[in-house]
């Protein structure tokens, strides 16, 4: 079912086209804290044999590069748990098989991030949109939804590798959920389709800029979690990260429009390395 794609500009009674969007995979972040005390005082052989368990469940996950562990830096966690699927079922199933490992009886979970990857169509919208209006075709009517799904349907197939991506084997990943501001004095859904897609393209310059250096997967989230997107940094190079979001900050779109939550900076950790890392040793 096509789901169109117009909203009221307020104080105007002129429709204001929406942005069409593809969705592909559902995507789980959670931050764990260990619990360090009841961890020391198991037996080296009870710590080795729950190591053992949580590797047999989640090193076929990970060898499909559809989970990944990393070391949390700071205060916020000290594991950070990611999972790529296909579903929200798929999503849920692996949360649940993971509750039942003996391991988690020793991890505290101090948050969580749910959101689906999302790719925006602000182009392709916005020429479609031209066209159905040359044409005298009426939003919502059957000759609109039958060439909005075949837009979706042409670009879902071309972008398929994107929507359904597989986690990097980068050695460090920055996460961090997004707003674009609704405030009285400046609202990013206030603005006209052909400003908004302007902003953007400008946007996506900086980030093009920085192929080769960092992988970014953006996920959408509203409806889902607190915020409205959520933000996948990949890299072998934690500095690139910096460079990446501080130049962007001088770009119109995150300059004026942007709200940022909580950053989590991580170091990717094997399954068969968890070991040395809850012994206090770091990975390579």
């Amino acid at each position: 079912m096509a789901a169109i794609d117009m909203a009221i500009k307020p104080g105007s009674k002129e429709p204001q086209a929406v942005p069409l969007t593809l969705e592909g995979a559902a995507i789980l972040h959670q931050m764990m804290r260990l619990k360090w005390t009841a961890w020391r005082k198991l037996a080296r052989a009870e710590q080795d044999r729950l190591l053992g368990e949580a590797a047999e469940a989640l090193g076929p996950w990970e060898n499909d590069a559809r989970s990944a562990i990393y070391s949390l830096l700071g205060h916020k966690g000290d594991l950070l748990l990611v999972h790529f699927r296909n579903s929200f079922e798929e999503l849920n199933a692996a949360e649940l098989r993971l509750n039942q490992l003996p391991i988690a009886e020793f991890l505290e979970l101090a948050g969580s991030y749910l959101s689906v990857v999302e790719l925006g169509l602000y182009d392709s919208s916005v020429k479609l949109y031209r066209e159905m209006e040359e044409k005298g075709i009426a939003p919502h009517s059957t000759e609109w939804n039958h060439a909005v799904e075949e837009l979706r349907t042409r670009q879902g197939e071309a972008m398929r590798p994107r929507l359904f991506p597989k986690i990097p084997g980068s050695r460090f990943v920055s996460f961090y959920p997004m707003d674009r501001r609704r405030g009285e004095e400046k609202n990013w859904y206030t603005l006209p389709i052909q400003e908004r897609q302007r902003q953007m393209e400008e946007h996506g310059k900086i980030g093009r800029r920085y192929a080769g250096q960092v992988q970014q997967i953006i996920s959408g989230s509203i409806g889902f979690d607190d915020w409205e997107w959520g933000v996948d940094l990949f890299a072998d190079d934690p500095l690139v990260f910096k460079k990446l979001i501080y130049e962007m900050r001088f770009d119109e779109v995150s300059a004026v429009y942007a709200l940022f939550g909580a950053f989590y900076l991580g170091i990717r950790c094997p399954v068969t390395k968890l070991g040395e890392l809850l012994a206090g040793s770091t990975t390579s």
